[in-house]
């Protein structure tokens, strides 16, 4: 396993202590648009339309667009910065007034649709000191566990024990590790985002392998049982790389 991008959101009931370290306060949301090859145009079209009508009317907040470039290529991901719960109320009143410019200009072109909330727990997350990395290229490591809290509360401890043995080792790799908030009863529970500069960045691997790094703090068999134990409560792991999309992407005043 390379790294971890973002987390599941668990229960109080399920991770106990843990789920304090969430920042309960703050979410990020995240939209991802499945579009049919021939629609590909028309849909980049509606998009652009929709990110000008936000822009006329003022719209306050950031969407960053991402382009699927491995897994299904027809694919977008849009998603917003870290904001406070408030924020998606005064959001979506905003944004009223494009809503029939999506209708009409995005929806016909789309495929398939799913939204969610991911809130990024900082003891799961090996990152760079100071502000976040503004990279044009992540690694999505998406984290189905099997049923039951005790698969939950073991991915929990044992990502956190790898993020102690990172950051006491200054590991030179990065990950964000974040919990998926309100999606259906199918979508996986934690989502790890590795962001890169660019494909030779995203090809390289860390220095010292992430067990081998583990097994430096805690002993070969501490190591060996941490990650055992993780892959037994896991249904499965899915990976894909996104690219940084300008063209799609809305900024505020076009910054």
């Amino acid at each position: 396993m390379k790294a971890v991008t973002t987390l599941l959101l668990l229960t109080l009931a399920a991770v106990g202590a843990h789920a304090a370290e969430n920042d309960t306060a703050r979410a990020t949301r995240e939209y991802t648009d499945v579009v049919a090859p021939a629609e590909q145009e028309a849909y980049e079209t509606g998009i652009k339309a929709y990110n000008q009508c936000l822009g006329q009317h003022g719209f306050k907040y950031d969407w960053t667009a991402w382009t699927h470039e491995t897994g299904d290529t027809y694919s977008y991901t849009y998603t917003t910065a870290s904001l406070p719960w408030s924020a998606f109320d005064a959001m979506r009143t905003a944004s009223k007034a494009c809503d029939q410019t999506l209708r009409t200009a995005v929806n016909p072109h789309l495929k398939s649709e799913t939204s969610v909330f991911t809130q990024q727990i900082a003891s799961l997350s090996h990152v760079p000191q100071g502000a976040q990395p503004d990279q044009p290229f992540a690694e999505v490591n998406y984290f189905k566990l099997k049923n039951g809290h005790e698969p939950q509360e073991t991915f929990v401890d044992v990502m956190q024990k790898v993020t102690a043995a990172a950051e006491k080792t200054h590991w030179n790799y990065y990950y964000a590790i974040s919990a998926l908030r309100d999606a259906d009863g199918n979508a996986p529970e934690f989502i790890m985002i590795v962001r890169s500069t660019n494909w030779a960045d995203l090809g390289r691997e860390p220095d010292v392998p992430l067990w081998a790094m583990v097994e430096k703090v805690y002993g070969k068999d501490s190591a060996q049982a941490m990650r055992k134990s993780l892959n037994e409560a896991l249904m499965y792991e899915t990976v894909r790389i996104d690219s940084y999309n300008a063209d799609l992407t809305y900024k505020v005043n076009g910054k």
